[in-house]
């Protein structure tokens, strides 16, 4: 019988416990896997989630939160600025592209984010939509592809918004009629414009995937807000350069109610807080890789009880040492790349069923089927483990003389 046919009886002949241990590699594996994809999928998502725009000017508030929403479409916005705040920044010297955004309604829980159509072209270069054109006239959207793929929306469809950053039922205001009467005045407005769809964005990669794009006039028009009272939610800057950036930011910061915020430092503060959590998942991590390396000790402290006298018996036919350490190490490596093979199919196909939920909440895109290097560094450690697990009960067996093991 070979070395393999032998191995895999053992392990078949123990079907319990080894399955055991094979799930406990898996799902360590699998752990680590979906880990090391997430935080690849932040910090991919946050390198690419602004583009060219260094610099987003808003109200004052958060920082973050202005970038948040303003890039990545988490959040509510930090209030409203003066429409004058836009052409001071397109003004300035140091400004190559200024964009004006309003959020604050949105269809079915996706936003709607008024910019203005040149936006796409300085972000996105000259890219082909996936359907239909560019919106241009009050009323016309453009669809992100998640959005279109996840209500089923096709270029001619039209729909009304809601108020708010998410879809929320309606319910009876118990505090009084003037608050009733002002939502439903509102909702009215709403209900009364209507959305035409003229466009459906290809598949960006980005969180404007799940964004829903028309005129940045849209929010007034929706209010019927007269020109005294026109506001707009951010200007997205995209800087001459690095000295025009800080000259605008020194300008503007902190003056009439209105912030500018450095993109890149935002999103490094988001990244840095992930990356706190990420420390507390690795200590998780590591406890499950110990108890998997203890799984697969036990499994073989307790293949040598059953498994003493075979192994003299073997001696005493003329088997050699190494040929009955290498029946144990065997083992502990067959059942750890058991476990690491259904781990690494696991991890992805967990990424796989989470990539849609992660992307709705909050805007990271998980690859299921990307390979990095750490795919590499999870095979050999993983492997390097079982092999580390496997040495202790195989040596003890080595050591004892072939009378001795059937003796016992």
């Amino acid at each position: 019988m070979s070395l393999f046919k032998f191995t895999l009886r053992n392990v078949l002949h123990r079907r319990f416990l080894s399955l055991l241990t094979i799930s406990a590699v898996a799902v360590t594996v699998a752990f680590i896997l979906l880990g090391s994809l997430a935080q690849d999928s932040v910090e991919q998502g946050a390198e690419k989630g602004y583009g060219p725009f260094d610099l987003v000017i808003g109200a004052e508030g958060s920082e973050t939160q202005l970038v948040l929403n303003a890039f990545y479409h988490i959040g509510a916005p930090t209030g409203n600025i003066p429409l004058t705040v836009l052409e001071q920044a397109k003004a300035d010297s140091g400004v190559d592209k200024a964009y004006a955004m309003t959020t604050g309604d949105n269809y079915d829980g996706f936003p709607v984010v008024g910019i203005d159509p040149e936006y796409f072209l300085t972000r996105y270069g000259d890219r082909n939509l996936e359907q239909g054109s560019i919106f241009r006239n009050t009323g016309e959207a453009l669809v992100g592809s998640y959005v279109a793929s996840s209500l089923g929306l096709h270029v001619g469809d039209t729909f009304t918004g809601a108020h708010g950053l998410v879809q929320e039922e309606e319910h009876a205001d118990e505090h009084g009629v003037a608050e009733d009467h002002e939502a439903e005045e509102e909702e009215h407005g709403h209900a009364s414009f209507t959305y035409t769809i003229v466009g459906i964005l290809p598949h960006l990669n980005t969180p404007d995937d799940r964004a829903i794009f028309t005129t940045v006039d849209y929010a007034w028009a929706v209010h019927g807000l007269e020109d005294k009272d026109k506001e707009i939610t951010a200007i997205l800057v995209k800087p001459g350069s690095l000295l025009g950036a800080h000259d605008l930011k020194e300008t503007l910061d902190g003056s009439n109610g209105v912030q500018a915020a450095y993109t890149s430092k935002a999103v490094s503060d988001v990244v840095n807080a992930v990356d706190q959590g990420s420390r507390l998942v690795g200590v998780l991590t590591s406890l499950c890789v110990v108890l998997a390396a203890i799984s697969i000790i036990l499994s073989l402290i307790a293949a040598v009880g059953e498994r003493t006298k075979d192994a003299g018996l073997l001696r005493l036919l003329g088997k050699s040492r190494g040929y009955v350490w290498m029946t144990l190490t065997g083992e502990g490596l067959l059942i750890t790349t058991t476990g690491l093979v259904m781990g690494l199919l696991l991890g992805h196909l967990g990424a796989y069923v989470l990539k849609d939920i992660l992307f709705a909440q909050a805007g990271i895109q998980i690859d299921p089927f990307h390979l990095t290097d750490n795919h590499l560094r999870i095979v050999i450690g993983t492997l390097l483990i079982g092999l580390m697990s496997s040495v202790g009960p195989a040596f003890r067996m080595y050591r004892l003389s072939p009378l001795a093991l059937f003796k016992s």
